[in-house]
């Protein structure tokens, strides 16, 4: 066994390049995952500039300089966030407040269906687990729990200070990044090994894939969203706009994500209306949505990924979603065809050759 395992090292770690490769990945990723809280600003930064690098990269082609170029980016980047955040966000938080006063009105029409389900199907239904149900929903919607809850927001207010620090700092490390790009990747390649071909030529075949991944994901998030905003708006559905931005962002999770989000459009379509013709169009219609992103959407858009297997997506979503949290979910389809590229890339075993050699 540990002869088998002797070759094998031989035959896939004997090229340098292969060693390098893989010592620069885990360095990286010891670096993410244990400094990963304190890097926070730095990642965010570099994730924004790597997005807002190709309008900056086309005014420098028609002349402009890249100061120039990254100011007016940046400005308009944060005006748009702006527009976002007193415009949008403010609908959102007065739907949602208004969603979770009207829980209890909906736990009671809830309850009264099950009641009438438990007297027509007494055999299906249990009204002794009726019962439990009931008093422990009404336990999880009491004042007090209500309370410890606004406890731990308060809690969470202190993350106030955090966000007025990623406000300062964000928009300037992404600025000195679109500003100096050439500058600090030469500065970093002090950091490399010399003998980095192989690390080349993976990160060559992922850069642009990467930057497709990301536009694509914001264009998915913005059409999806919008799409299911003006068919719930039309449909005279409530909290239109907080659902609609929820099936927006639901595509930040492959599969997932539209299986988790379908519940609060079921639930609020079926207190609002019931099981009727409206409920139906209302869920077909979001089906239709869901079809629509998956067979249309989404290989227009990821045209490099889509030859990753659902299996390996969804895998890929869990593994570094666990990992890395809401990051890891972000950039769980790039992360996984960066594997796949470093093992087509990795130098093959090649004791045929060897053999050949010596006896020439």
């Amino acid at each position: 066994m540990l002869d088998f395992v002797a070759r094998w090292y031989k035959d896939r770690f004997s090229d340098p390049q292969a060693v390098t490769l893989m010592f620069i990945l885990l360095g990286l990723a010891a670096l993410i995952y244990f400094g990963g809280g304190l890097l926070a600003p730095l990642l965010v930064a570099l994730v924004l500039a790597f997005l807002l690098e190709w309008p900056v990269a086309q005014m420098s082609r028609i002349g402009i300089n890249r100061t120039t170029g990254a100011s007016l980016v940046l400005v308009l980047f944060i005006a748009l966030v702006l527009m976002m955040a007193f415009g949008l966000f403010p609908s959102l938080w007065r739907q949602g407040l208004a969603l979770i006063g009207e829980l209890p009105n909906m736990l009671d029409k809830g309850m009264l269906y099950l009641g009438s389900l438990v007297e027509k199907y007494p055999q299906f239904v249990n009204a002794e687990q009726l019962q439990t149900l009931q008093s422990e929903l009404k336990r999880m919607l009491d004042t007090q729990h209500l309370l410890d809850i606004g406890k731990q927001l308060l809690g969470y207010s202190a993350s106030l200070l955090v966000l007025m620090v990623y406000a300062i700092l964000v928009p300037l490390l992404v600025f000195f990044f679109l500003k100096d790009k050439e500058q600090l990747i030469r500065g970093s390649k002090r950091f490399f090994p010399s003998n980095r071909e192989l690390a080349r030529k993976v990160w060559s075949e992922m850069n642009q894939q990467i930057f497709n991944y990301i536009r694509g994901k914001v264009i998915e998030i913005v059409i999806v969203g919008v799409a299911s905003y003006i068919f719930f708006a039309l449909m005279g559905l409530r909290y239109s706009a907080l659902l609609g931005v929820l099936t927006g962002f639901s595509v930040l999770i492959p599969y997932v994500g539209a299986t988790l989000v379908t519940l609060p459009i079921a639930l609020v379509g079926f207190f609002q209306w019931g099981f009727n013709a409206d409920f139906g169009y209302l869920m077909l219609g979001y089906g239709i949505i869901q079809a629509l992103d998956g067979n249309v959407l989404v290989p227009v858009l990821f045209s490099d990924a889509v030859d990753l297997h659902p299996v390996i997506i969804i895998a890929a979503v869990l593994v570094f979603g666990g990992l890395w949290g809401f990051w890891g979910v972000f950039f769980a389809i790039p992360l996984a065809s960066l594997v796949k590229a470093v093992i087509n890339a990795w130098p093959a075993s090649v004791p045929a050759k060897l053999d050949l050699g010596e006896g020439i």
